[in-house]
């Protein structure tokens, strides 16, 4: 045998099967490609598992990045209502920016200063929101106010500080109660609605701060601080009978800009004369946003917030608020220009007892403000009275609305100046405190018309 006698032994193909072919070259060769092609297949869909897998996670960080830097100033609702457009051509509204005012950003540059963002880390300082709002620093804050020791206001949710910034600006900074969640509340409403809403008769917010777990809002400097110090101060001078008209116009305009101006309109919810700012020339800005809403949001508060004195009835029993509880509000304010006496020492109870004297439309001169020493013009107390009085009206639906009163109230203040330039008497009007028969008949025409005028606007 071969392999005994150590040959190697010689293996010969096994022959075909009767019937079959043999195999031939291209057989082996297709055998080959299959093989290719199924390696490409795997080695592709690998590939792009990888890809999708990468780029989902991607995604991820993304969104949980953008979340978590925008989490400090409101939710998704907020920021949306942040980039609707303010009607310019409301009745009488004025959009004109005060100097410090920072306008919101286009949406290319709000994407590139995220890029920038995103690409730098998380730095804080001069960073625009989404509000259109500047951000500073806590640094630079602490360094503006002297380390917050420039005390110049105590409110119930914080503190307000004197800043001089490194551009020479003055500002006014409030440092919210940290252990306060309404502050918090207060913080990111105030951002979001004050980052869309200007008018020179609304205090302008240029800027905020959210770090080292304080929540910081920055404000244009109002030197003659508040309506409030100026009526009940003792150090002050008493504002005189005119200035006391144009606050009441200015007010007016602030309030009829949110009501008929803003897009959606906004309730402030907290109009008091604590809240009325008073710049140099004495003009008055409406601040304070921290309670306000947007009209379009649920109107139905769980609790009551405010300050009372100033409540509408009405919120108070249903808890429901509208424009006219800011209607309300304001009606009680102008009782104060007239009266100098504070909501909470009695005022709407001496107005209703001079009401039941008066009828709602003349003899109102009684309850004007001591401080004053009778230089008022009684025609001009009587209609700005009378005006008051439908303002608190216990039926919301009896009262005017904001779009009503400016007119009345600027009406009043055009006829006073022309009055006083055209006047030959050198003797102040103001001065005289005896009425004849004919001045008494003189107001109830006029009241009368002021009745008719609103009544026309009012809804029935």
């Amino acid at each position: 045998m071969a392999l005994l006698n150590g040959d190697p032994m010689q293996i010969s193909p096994t022959p075909p099967a009767p019937g079959e072919d043999s195999p031939t070259p291209n057989h082996y060769s297709n055998m080959a490609e299959m093989r290719e092609e199924s390696s490409g297949l795997i080695i592709g869909i690998s590939v792009g598992v990888v890809i999708g897998v990468a780029l989902a996670i991607v995604a991820f960080f993304l969104i949980w990045y953008h979340r978590k830097h925008h989490s400090q100033i409101g939710n998704s609702s907020s920021r949306r209502a942040a980039t609707i457009p303010i009607r310019a051509n409301g009745a009488d509204s004025c959009s004109v920016l005060s100097d410090s005012s920072i306008g919101t950003e286009s949406p290319k540059s709000t994407i590139q200063n995220s890029m920038s963002f995103w690409r730098k880390g998380l730095k804080k300082a001069n960073v625009i929101s989404a509000s259109g709002i500047l951000e500073y620093s806590y640094k630079d804050l602490q360094k503006a106010t002297y380390n917050f020791t420039t005390l110049i206001g105590q409110g119930a949710y914080g503190s307000v500080y004197k800043a001089q910034m490194s551009t020479g600006e003055t500002v006014a900074v409030k440092v919210l109660a940290t252990d306060s969640k309404q502050g918090e509340k207060e913080f990111q409403t105030e951002v979001m609605l004050l980052g869309r809403l200007h008018h020179r008769n609304l205090v302008n917010l240029v800027g905020y701060c959210a770090e080292k777990h304080q929540h910081i809002l920055i404000y244009v400097y109002m030197s003659r601080g508040s309506l409030a110090s100026h009526l009940y101060g003792e150090k002050l001078e008493p504002l005189n009978w005119e200035l006391r008209i144009q606050i009441a116009l200015d007010v007016a305009r602030g309030l009829e800009y949110l009501h008929d101006g803003a897009v959606p309109p906004v309730i402030h919810r907290d109009i008091k004369s604590s809240n009325i700012l008073l710049d140099q020339s004495m003009r008055a800005r409406v601040s304070d946003f921290g309670l306000s809403r947007e009209e379009m949001v649920n109107k139905q508060a769980s609790n009551i917030r405010g300050t009372f004195g100033y409540l509408d009835p009405e919120y108070i029993s249903t808890r429901s608020f509208t424009k006219k509880s800011d209607v309300y509000s304001y009606g009680v304010l102008l009782f104060e220009l007239i009266a100098g006496r504070n909501p909470l020492q009695g005022l709407m109870e001496h107005v209703e007892l001079a009401a039941m004297n008066t009828e709602g439309k003349v003899g109102w001169e009684e309850i004007g403000d001591p401080r004053l020493d009778g230089k008022f013009d009684v025609e001009e107390l009587n209609e700005m009275a009378a005006l008051a009085h439908k303002c608190v009206n216990r039926l919301p639906r009896k009262r005017p609305s904001m779009r009503d009163i400016v007119p009345v109230l600027s009406r009043i203040l055009t006829y006073r100046h022309s009055r006083k330039h055209h006047k030959e008497d050198s003797t102040p009007r103001a001065d005289q405190v005896i009425i004849n028969i004919g001045q008494l008949e003189h107001q109830h025409r006029r009241v009368e018309s002021l009745d008719s005028s609103i009544a026309d606007s009012v809804d029935v």
